[in-house]
């Protein structure tokens, strides 16, 4: 679907080219560069090659009977019918509702630092689509409550990709107290709409998680620092639940859930290890494999009395005092 809402565009800026009167007959680089400076700023041609604009206008003759030629004498495309436009042929109601939903994500974007470089673009797609603007009255997207630390993402990646050790000022959930930090970064992480660093603390030798925002005096260094030869991204969440990864080997985490509960739960599973090992009129047995962490124990939390810990003994216990807190409280 995103290949369909790209091409759509292109073609009308194509269209666009073609039929413009006082610049007549645009060669491939000057089409190629129209769709790239229009969809993405640029002209570079990292985004947009010379064979997807033949595709586009091979499309267009065959899918809208597009009367594209080529003059060899003026190099360059232009209509056989100086009348046609592409614009004629209305857009169908599923197109039109692809590309508003493509734009109106988008948008949700356009003021967070790390993707201002692409805001003009974004503006420029939306100006470009002749679509309704009733939308947000059929769809609702979640939003972030908070943009605070936004503007350390791009430095921060930067420092990523160069190895560089940044330092900042961090003030911590538990203690209240601010610190300072001098970290080697490696994985910008999202999780339930904040963004997060994971890096590898020089002062405590282990991998520490930091929220962004409760980042201050963020300063990207010039001293660059070897990367962990044991991090690897995809492995450092294997068997995580939110954004607390295990330093301790995983457990196997067993749970019942009552009849209503246990279909939430399989729909929209904890973990991508979660698997149902039982099922009866009551409900369902689940198990996954994963580090304890607070994430998880919230996530139960969350079921109320719906959901059962089986095992480990020691999350069992966990529940057990947090329930008697709530009840006590």
């Amino acid at each position: 679907m995103p290949h369909i809402k790209n091409a759509l565009i292109r073609y009308r800026i194509i269209d666009k080219c073609i039929g413009n009167k006082y610049n007549p007959f645009p060669s491939k680089r000057e089409l190629r560069e129209a769709c790239e400076e229009s969809l993405f700023g640029s002209v570079d041609g990292d985004h947009i090659c010379d064979s997807t604009i033949e595709k586009d206008m091979f499309s267009m003759r065959m899918e809208h009977d597009a009367p594209i030629k080529y003059s060899k004498r003026d190099r360059g495309y232009y209509y056989e019918d100086p009348d046609f436009s592409i614009n004629d042929i209305p857009l169908t109601e599923d197109e039109l509702g692809a590309i508003s939903f493509a734009a109106k994500t988008l948008m949700q974007f356009r003021d967070v630092a790390m993707f201002q470089q692409f805001g003009t673009a974004i503006d420029k797609i939306v100006d470009r689509i002749s679509v309704s603007d009733d939308v947000d009255e059929f769809i609702q997207f979640e939003k972030s409550m908070s943009g605070e630390g936004n503007e350390f993402l791009n430095p921060i990646l930067e420092a990523i990709k160069q190895g560089l050790i940044i330092t900042f000022d961090y003030t911590s959930f538990i203690s209240g107290e601010m610190k300072h930090r001098k970290v080697l970064p490696l994985l910008l992480k999202e999780y339930s709409n904040r963004w997060y660093l994971i890096s590898f603390d020089l002062k405590k030798t282990d991998y520490i998680t930091y929220g962004l925002d409760r980042m201050e005096d963020l300063t990207v260094t010039s001293n660059r620092e070897t990367r962990p030869v044991d991090f690897n991204s995809d492995n450092y969440f294997k068997y995580a639940v939110g954004i607390t990864s295990g330093n301790t080997a995983p457990e196997v985490i067993r749970f019942t859930a009552k009849s209503i509960a246990s279909k939430y739960i399989d729909s929209l599973p904890f973990h991508s290890s979660q698997k149902v090992v039982e099922m009866n009129d009551i409900g369902f047995t689940f198990e996954l494999k994963v580090n304890i962490s607070e994430e998880l124990i919230r996530s139960i939390l969350a079921y109320g009395g719906d959901i059962s810990v089986l095992n480990p003994k020691s999350l069992k216990n966990e529940i057990k005092k947090r329930a008697s807190q709530i009840l006590n409280s």
